[in-house]
């Protein structure tokens, strides 16, 4: 999948897509959402007001893939033996949660969907490729998906860093994980060559 952003004149970025590419990237951004969760219901009330002063959850999710996308804000002493500093840092983190992470959510809820309205609005061109051409602002929307697409993966593969990342280049082909890697490193290169087309 050699597929790789190139910077537009006047900014912006493009991409030539595969149907098989822009299929793997929808099916990610379509699990992303439904990881995420559904936003405001559509019958409630809009009120602004509401909507600013609005509590979220205090604790963090269960799910680790969750907990690597919405992390807490302080993290435990990592030195044993002071539970007062770990219970501060721990009511610190809830109160954070609870005033910041409706509106995250909502900020990786839209950079999926601006995805999925991309790919979706993409008509095949010569060769079957078709070409995606982002706007300095879609391209941000779908920087902050890559990003947190890789963050899912890597989370799933259990990888912590990017030197754990080295040794699943010599998996195996028949490794349950390959597919998951493989997309894995992929979209680490898309993310690449995109962030390369936002530099001055």
């Amino acid at each position: 999948m050699p597929g790789t952003f190139e910077p537009l004149p006047g900014g912006g970025a493009s991409v030539a897509l595969d149907d098989v590419e822009i299929s793997i990237i929808r099916s990610l951004a379509v699990q992303l959402l439904e990881l995420i969760g559904p936003g405001p219901a559509e019958d409630t009330p809009a009120d602004p007001l509401a909507e600013l002063f609005a509590e979220g959850p205090s604790e963090p999710p269960s799910d680790p893939v969750l907990k690597r996308l919405f992390p807490d804000a302080y993290r435990d002493p990592e030195t044993p033996g002071n539970p007062q500093e770990a219970a501060e840092q721990r009511a610190h983190s809830a109160e954070f949660r609870r005033y910041t992470e409706n509106d995250l959510r909502a900020g990786k809820r839209e950079n999926a969907l601006a995805v999925i309205h991309s790919l979706n609005a993409l008509t095949p061109g010569e060769g079957g490729l078709a070409e995606l051409e982002l706007t300095p602002a879609e391209s941000q929307r779908w920087l902050g998906a890559l990003n947190d697409l890789r963050l899912a993966i890597g989370s799933r593969l259990e990888i912590t860093d990017e030197d754990d990342a080295d040794d699943f280049y010599r998996l195996p082909d028949e490794d349950p994980r390959k597919p998951m890697v493989m997309a894995y490193l992929w979209l680490g290169g898309l993310q690449e060559t995109l962030v390369s087309t936002l530099m001055p």
